[in-house]
């Protein structure tokens, strides 16, 4: 089987380039590709930005029109499928899967596809194991860890923030976005290595997991 993985950001390329390997063992194959930032889907679903820019939402309709001209062109007995991943933020996590399931509809053929969100952020991927962040973090605030209830929409990323940066997410935030997508790159870089795919208590990442192995096809 191999999948192509579409990201809506460098860090979550970082983690998933880690951890796919870990869920889906050796025998088969797979491609992260990761986009500037998630974007919308256009009512039409007709792209109104330069594909260049590499704004996810606003390219999937494009982009799985030619998976499944390409996935229609192999040999019956390759397997692939296409996997998206991106935030839910604030959106209605029915409404969403909808909509992305919508634009399925209008591909011809439509290629094997999956939706996979963070619920809140892909940061919540990393705060389903704590032990994990521990590792990376020794000095991490183990107590507002425990706090965290898993997918909770609560501020993902600022909660990471507040218990392992030196004066937490409002110091970190003072810096600027650029500064946050740069710290969202070095957690996923250092707290992906200790985690164990199979210990995660995070829904939104269990379900990434368990939908990566029910497509596997024997090798």
């Amino acid at each position: 089987m191999h999948f192509d993985i579409l990201v809506e950001d460098a860090s979550g390329k970082q983690a998933l380039t880690l951890l796919v390997p870990r869920i889906i063992g050796q025998a088969h194959t797979y491609k992260i590709y990761s986009y500037k930032c998630i974007g919308h889907i256009q009512k039409n679903l007709k792209s109104k930005t330069d594909p260049q820019k590499r704004v996810l939402l606003d390219q999937l309709p494009r982009l799985l029109k030619a998976y499944g001209r390409t996935y229609a062109g192999y040999p019956p007995d390759y397997h692939a499928a296409v996997i998206v991943v991106c935030d839910l933020d604030a959106k209605c996590l029915k409404a969403f899967r909808q909509e992305l399931l919508d634009i399925l509809d209008h591909c011809n053929p439509t290629p094997k596809a999956a939706f996979c969100l963070a619920v809140e952020e892909g940061e919540a991927w990393l705060l389903g194991d704590t032990a994990a962040i521990v590792a990376a973090y020794p000095k991490a605030k183990r107590a507002l860890l425990s706090s965290y209830e898993n997918d909770a929409i609560c501020g993902t990323w600022e909660l990471l923030a507040d218990a392992v940066c030196p004066g937490g997410a409002k110091a970190l935030s003072t810096k600027g976005w650029y500064a946050v997508g740069g710290q969202k790159n070095l957690w996923a870089q250092r707290i992906a290595p200790h985690m164990d795919v199979d210990r995660n208590t995070s829904p939104s990442f269990c379900y990434f997991r368990d939908k990566l192995r029910s497509m596997l096809t024997p090798s």
